[in-house]
């Protein structure tokens, strides 16, 4: 693996750091702002899972028996059973339920598959890749699309504009309008635009909070896997070599083991805030 042959390549620990933290993307045109550039990695496994997902979701559905269900169906009915019963609890619209509830177990599935892309040995799908293209140790490959900050921020605007959606509906354009320059101090034209300044930034705060939340710490996540990887590459027949070898097995073990926690609460707390927000969206101030 690349980590194992970082020297023997020329590469120092930094630049493999920097190797492995790099998309493959498309180019940006001269003159072109960077909003041209597309993190193709990003974008083929975040389609890939969603599929994945919904995929394993239906198929649970499908084979769903009135009987004594096996472990997969057991799994996914607790599953959407949790999902429900947080739904119930903070949308209170029986209507918008039933899109939100669904929405928030596919919010939940799709992150977690994303999230435990980082449990893959971090040199497996860049070696292959590069294997594919006759480049094993040079290819550009990053395959945890929720430590792509684009990928986390799309998540977390789909969730606004969701959330936008349904201030409408409830309350219809002009009451809505009417809220965002009546809330929070009050119904007196003096502070119209103190209103809808603070509407705009807790708007903006919750959207970018929601998303950095899930990037800080999958991006920490990659970056601890990253650096346990390097004691690895540092293994020689020597008793600092094999003190290193020996940390990156112990240290990566026990990282992969509380780094599914980590994945799972993330995933969770994405879902959740997903509900407070859309839940909020129906509340009249």
């Amino acid at each position: 693996m690349a980590a194992e042959n970082a020297a023997e390549h020329g590469q120092t620990a930094g630049e493999y750091i920097v190797h492995h933290l790099t998309h493959l993307q498309s180019s940006k045109p001269a003159g072109v702002a960077d909003f041209s550039v597309f993190n193709y990695d990003s974008i083929f496994f975040a389609v890939l899972l969603g599929v994945l997902g919904c995929w394993l979701l239906w198929l649970g559905a499908r084979k769903a028996t009135s009987g004594v269900p096996g472990r997969f169906q057991a799994a996914v009915e607790i599953l959407v059973e949790v999902v429900d019963q947080q739904a119930k609890g903070i949308v209170h619209n029986a209507t918008s339920r039933k899109f939100v509830a669904p929405l928030a177990l596919t919010v939940f599935v799709w992150i977690f598959m994303l999230n435990a892309m980082d449990l893959l040995p971090v040199d497996l799908l860049p070696w292959i890749f590069g294997l594919i293209h006759g480049d094993p140790h040079h290819a550009y490959l990053r395959v945890v699309p929720t430590a792509d900050l684009s990928v986390a921020m799309g998540l977390s605007v789909a969730v606004l504009l969701i959330c936008l959606y349904y201030n409408v509906k409830i309350k219809g354009i002009g009451g809505w309008v009417h809220e965002l320059f009546t809330a929070p101090f009050g119904n007196h034209w003096a502070l119209y635009p103190f209103n809808f300044a603070m509407q705009l930034i807790e708007f903006i705060a919750k959207t970018v909070s929601h998303g950095m939340r899930l990037f800080g710490n999958m991006y920490a996540g990659e970056l601890i896997f990253l650096l346990i990887a390097l004691m690895g590459g540092a293994f020689t027949l020597s008793a600092t070599g094999v003190l290193l070898a020996l940390g990156h097995v112990i240290a990566g073990t026990a990282w992969a083991i509380f780094h599914i926690l980590i994945i799972t609460l993330q995933a969770f707390v994405f879902m959740m805030l997903t509900l407070v927000y859309v839940g909020q969206a129906h509340d009249a101030h």
